[in-house]
């Protein structure tokens, strides 16, 4: 299947780590505006952006909060009322999603930056791209996150294998806690995954409030000093990657 190519231009200074998850609603958005808060409460410059969002009217639930956590306006480059993956949303709404503005408005975010996608990693975005295929042209490492519940080694270890089969580094797995006291399964499922996985694992408990700013920012920083390869990727002078120039292509995997 052909794909455009997008001409990113020159990148601006410093780095960018993409933020997916395994499945929808599995708690990027928290970790990702927690990351920001914990950025900007450390006197850190840091945008906190959604790729794509569907079922709210813009900006999106998910962008508000974000740019709330960051101190910035929202940002989201595309907003699409039909809770549905965005290729689905946009055909629902009689409209296209143009891949190479999506593209050159992602590169273009300033950094540092966290950049949320959309739903799981293979999420179509449009007939010639999926989540997997942003991340790959954008070339930034990426942050996964998933619940930890029953199942979440599996999906986890799933998820991982497509970032990896991207040529994407691995900056982390975020395992979210179900409400009210972890029981043993979720210390397995930290510890499998710690021994499968080339990256940290960390552990975030679910926020009673995901709103309250010091909370928000207190998770943040407990997460950062567990993930030291998302430090070092938002400190990036450059960011690696397919750019100036970056080809995507929808994945093939299922």
């Amino acid at each position: 299947m052909s794909a455009p190519t997008a001409d990113l231009g020159r990148p601006p200074a410093g780095g960018a780590v993409f933020v997916t998850g395994t499945d929808t609603d599995a708690g990027k958005t928290v970790i990702t505006a927690a990351l920001a808060a914990a950025l900007r409460a450390a006197g850190a410059p840091i945008t906190a952006a959604k790729a794509l969002a569907t079922g709210s009217p813009p900006p999106g639930d998910d962008a508000e909060r974000l740019g709330q956590a960051a101190g910035h306006p929202p940002r989201c480059a595309r907003c699409l009322p039909t809770p549905a993956s965005p290729a689905r949303a946009a055909l629902l709404a009689g409209e296209d999603i143009d891949v190479t503005a999506l593209l050159a408005w992602c590169a273009a975010l300033p950094r540092p930056a966290l950049l949320e996608g959309v739903g799981g990693f293979e999420v179509p975005i449009a007939p010639t791209l999926r989540v997997s295929g942003l991340a790959r042209a954008l070339g930034w490492p990426v942050l996964v996150v998933a619940q930890n519940r029953l199942g979440a080694v599996n999906h986890s270890l799933l998820t991982a294998q497509a970032v990896q089969a991207q040529g994407l580094p691995l900056a982390g797995l975020v395992l979210v806690d179900p409400p009210g006291p972890p029981g043993p399964l979720q210390a397995w499922n930290a510890d499998d995954l710690a021994a499968a996985l080339p990256c940290p694992v960390a552990r975030a408990p679910r926020l009673p409030d995901p709103d309250d700013p010091a909370a928000l920012a207190a998770l943040g920083a407990a997460l950062l000093a567990q993930l030291p390869a998302v430090t070092k990727g938002l400190s990036a002078s450059t960011v690696e990657g397919p750019t100036p120039r970056a080809r995507t292509r929808a994945s093939t995997s299922a």
